[in-house]
């Protein structure tokens, strides 16, 4: 089984990270390569374009990318990554036995890397999945890597006793991956807030729930998607009433506004 997310806009650049952490090299990093060298031709401007940024977003994305030395170990992307799906997954809290545990039963999709895994070291980078940045194999980043995705996440998972993608990334990364080469199961958990009867994605909560299941995951040390089922974490549950073979989902009473 393996859990898939999305990145992170926001980075964790401060924090110490943890004594003796051996940092990896990300498994599609030639490719990662290649991009790079398209995007490094790209102005300030075009990246205000291309992302909608503002005239510092885009001259901090220049900026980075000019920067940008693939030789450079980097952080580990489990904990760099710091927006609400990871706030949910809390890593920096994990054990160096919960990390190793994780690294090849989780991965990143990333607009730039392809894939990360959790101890895979990356620099600070924003290119978002979307972003319409053409290249030599396309269009968007889209064409650079659906089938390369596929791929390599179908031989990722092929050697795990439950060949199961558990996806918890958003539609912009997984449609990056070509379904129809991937040749594997993939299971989709959706998570809803109930309140006065009525169900509802709310997508902060959904970005967090997704990190907590993996944290779940990973702190149960669960190798079967089949027991993501009985999974308990921040109030959600499984509805199997509400569920399809493919399409599960965990439901909570939407919690008070903080403070409350």
């Amino acid at each position: 089984m393996l859990a898939l997310l999305s990145p992170a806009k926001k980075l964790e650049l401060e924090r110490p990270l943890p004594a003796g952490l051996v940092v990896t090299v990300p498994p599609l990093l030639a490719e990662a390569r290649a991009l790079l060298a398209v995007a490094k031709k790209k102005k300030k401007a075009d990246w205000a374009k291309l992302m909608d940024l503002s005239d510092d977003l885009a001259t901090s994305t220049w900026e980075r990318f000019q920067a940008f030395d693939p030789a450079e170990p980097g952080r580990p992307a489990l904990l760099t990554f710091a927006g609400d799906v990871y706030v949910g997954a809390a890593a920096h809290t994990w054990s160096a036995d919960d990390l190793a545990w994780a690294q090849d039963r989780v991965a990143i999709l990333s607009g730039l890397y392809g894939v990360l895994r959790p101890l895979d070291g990356m620099a600070p980078y924003r290119l978002e999945m979307g972003t319409r940045l053409a290249n030599p194999r396309g269009k968007d980043l889209y064409a650079w890597w659906k089938g390369l995705l596929a791929t390599d996440l179908a031989a990722r998972v092929a050697g795990h006793a439950d060949p199961t993608l558990v996806n918890l990334a958003s539609e912009e990364y997984f449609s990056a991956v070509d379904r129809k080469s991937l040749g594997v199961k993939v299971v989709t958990p959706v998570f809803q807030d109930v309140k006065d009867g009525k169900a509802r994605s709310l997508f902060l909560f959904v970005k967090r729930a997704r990190g907590a299941m993996v944290r779940w995951m990973v702190q149960h040390r669960v190798e079967r998607a089949l027991d993501l089922k009985q999974a308990e974490f921040d109030g959600y549950t499984f509805h199997p009433d509400e569920s399809t073979d493919d399409t599960w989902m965990f439901r909570r009473p939407q919690p008070p506004p903080p403070g409350r």
